[in-house]
């Protein structure tokens, strides 16, 4: 039986973690779920899964919740930072999937990584802002880093029984998101509605939104980098609109493998949880003679100049890597509350790029305080316009 904390849970990564525990009740059981404000799912997931934690964003919150959940659960309510680590540190678990949004979810995951907790990270957010951190404190704790997100499992996948110094390039694939066939002159006119609508995932909404810019792919550069310990020359971005092909490797010999499946995070989830077996999921195959082809675009880096900011992020390393990732949380953040427009977002990064110090060799303080930064200087772009 391996006990899970899941910080997270109410998200789309969140829920599908609980239906794998739902499905395999005798490997798994949830003492710990964290949540942000989503309440009413959040009641209903601690009277299925009786946890003995759970926690909310503030005390308004955990009260609305205590009135939400059945009478006699005997589960403690929390909030706050301080819930979140407790729910990231708890007594007995083994394993903490990090699925929270952005980089709220950077602290959490360092408390559980020096609790000894193996890590399922669904947070990118986390390596790409502390990645050099991140993995040395794993590694001093003998604690695991288990990738979620669809593209880093197949790269581990594909890498599994491989030494790592055979590894020659990495090529992350993504969809291209609903705008890829949009000329960039009908930018300007983009709807938040618009670009919430993916064409083959269903996701959270800050996440929808990255994966229209394509700066989702440039953050996935980035945690990859820190992941498998390679440099960003050596990690290129693929549009594969069937979005079946997850992520490729390719090897010094010239071989290349290529993981695939159907367009589900339940796989990349579940190899995670139970690592190094797989769960007998029975998903369907990909319906090969259905989709006849498997087709290969290069990215647009002008079309999309989120990609290009996030690879000089990654070129630069330091603090820009949060800077870059805090103004697009604010600017993403912007553009769903329709106070810029789409092509601003982009702008918007660029500017706190920019305008920012990066700090060399950065203390996990220093990194928090760019973050900080950039997140005031984003803003206060935004109220200026």
């Amino acid at each position: 039986m391996k006990n899970l904390s899941i910080l997270g849970s109410t998200g789309s990564i969140g829920e599908n973690a609980l239906k794998i525990v739902k499905q395999f009740p005798g490997r798994f059981k949830v003492k710990a779920l964290a949540a942000k404000n989503n309440l009413a799912l959040l009641a209903r997931q601690i009277d299925f899964y009786n946890p003995e934690l759970a926690v909310v964003f503030d005390e308004e919150n955990a009260y609305e919740l205590k009135k939400l959940i059945s009478p006699g659960t005997g589960v403690e309510i929390a909030h706050g930072e301080t819930g979140y680590n407790a729910a990231a540190t708890i007594s007995g678990v083994d394993m903490v999937i990090t699925a929270m949004v952005g980089a709220a979810g950077l602290m959490p995951t360092l408390a559980a990584i020096d609790a000894g907790k193996d890590i399922a990270l669904a947070n990118k957010e986390t390596l790409v802002m502390a990645g050099e951190i991140v993995i040395k404190r794993a590694l001093e704790k003998d604690v695991k880093i288990l990738p979620v997100d669809s593209e880093h499992s197949a790269i581990f996948q594909c890498i599994a029984g491989s030494s790592i110094k055979d590894l020659e390039k990495i090529f992350l694939t993504g969809s291209g998101g609903p705008f890829l066939n949009t000329l960039a002159k009908e930018f300007p006119g983009i709807k938040p509605e618009d670009a919430l609508k993916h064409p083959t995932w269903q996701m959270g909404r800050k996440i929808s939104i990255d994966s229209a810019t394509m700066m989702n792919k440039g953050l996935e550069v980035l945690e990859a980098k820190s992941l498998f310990g390679v440099s960003h020359e050596r990690i290129k971005v693929l549009i594969q609109p069937q979005s079946v092909i997850h992520s490729m490797v390719s090897f010094k010999d010239g071989s290349v493998m290529a993981q695939l499946s159907i367009p589900d995070m339940k796989g990349a989830i579940a190899y995670a949880m139970s690592y190094p077996e797989r769960l007998p999921l029975y998903q369907d195959l990909p319906d090969f003679t259905g989709i006849g082809a498997l087709t290969f675009q290069k990215p647009d880096f002008e079309k999309f100049p989120c990609l290009a900011l996030a690879y000089a992020a990654c070129e630069t390393g330091k603090t820009l890597p949060a800077v870059l990732n805090a103004a697009n949380e604010i600017a993403v953040e912007a553009f769903l509350n329709k106070r810029i427009s789409f092509v601003k977002i982009p702008q918007l990064i660029s500017e706190t790029m920019d305008r920012h110090n990066v700090v060399t060799n950065p203390t996990l303080s220093e990194i928090i305080e760019a973050d900080r930064w950039a997140r005031k200087t984003s803003g206060d772009m935004i109220n200026n316009l």
